[in-house]
């Protein structure tokens, strides 16, 4: 998907980048790799502990309680990860605040009602439909450019899941 997210945006040489619950450092080994500047969050301590051992600059870090500046980053990194979020709306005010005007939101969710049955899972506390996470999106402030289904299947049948990408328009910006 990172491929498909260069050809929607542009991010300058060295762009800060965070990757929000960044595990033990798939993605920001790619980004390193295109010669951007990778932050990951995560709550597990043990994969802070193996993405700091790796060079990467790694916290542990809530996402609805972002401990960085306003404006900060040029774009920000979240798979499956806002659907762990109690109030999404708030979480995705949060991920607002630290991108910088213009910048951009990699925004990826499982669908509901598919046969892995994303809402029963316990960690799951946001499975919400497509069009509740576009509202939710647009009321932040962002300017969604592309939304896609990916489709697959798995052992138990098909399943699927949305990816959005979003830019921060300066000028619907919320308070």
């Amino acid at each position: 998907m990172f491929d498909v997210c260069l050809k929607e945006i542009f991010l300058p040489p060295a762009a800060k980048i965070l990757d929000i619950g960044c595990g033990q450092g798939v993605a920001l080994e790619i980004f390193k790799k295109h010669g951007f500047s990778p932050t990951g969050i995560t709550l597990n301590s043990e994969d802070v502990a193996i993405c700091q051992q790796k060079g990467y600059q790694v916290y542990e870090m809530d996402q609805s309680f972002l401990e960085f500046e306003d404006n900060y980053f040029d774009f920000v990194w979240c798979r499956h990860c806002l659907e762990h979020s109690i109030f999404p709306y708030f979480t995705l005010q949060e991920i607002y605040r630290v991108i910088k005007p213009e910048g951009y939101l990699y925004l990826e969710v499982p669908a509901p009602d598919t046969s892995c049955q994303h809402q029963t899972n316990k960690n799951h506390y946001s499975v919400l439909g497509k069009t509740m996470w576009l509202d939710l999106i647009r009321r932040t402030g962002f300017e969604i450019l592309q939304v896609l289904d990916i489709k697959f299947n798995v052992p138990v049948g098909p399943d699927m899941y949305w990816a959005m990408i979003q830019r921060k328009n300066s000028s619907t910006m919320t308070s």
